[in-house]
């Protein structure tokens, strides 16, 4: 295994159904343009309220990816 760099990009994912949906939908939706994610950290979970009912998550990410040589 050879040494590795990677980078950090902060992303924020959304769901009207779950914080597992906003995470997955976020990780998804960046590996469309990002190569080589390896991993995510979750830094903020927030969402909208909607008379009186959860209407939307947010969580913002960090992602990690592996910078090619």
């Amino acid at each position: 295994m050879g040494n590795h760099v990677y980078r950090l990009s902060e992303i924020v994912g959304s769901s009207p159904v779950s914080v597992d949906d906003a995470i997955r939908t976020g990780i998804r939706k960046a590996a469309e343009t990002v190569r080589n994610i390896e991993w995510f950290e979750t830094q903020e979970i927030r969402g909208q309220v909607v008379e009186g009912d959860v209407a939307h998550f947010q969580v913002r990410l960090k992602i990690g990816f592996r910078v090619e040589d």
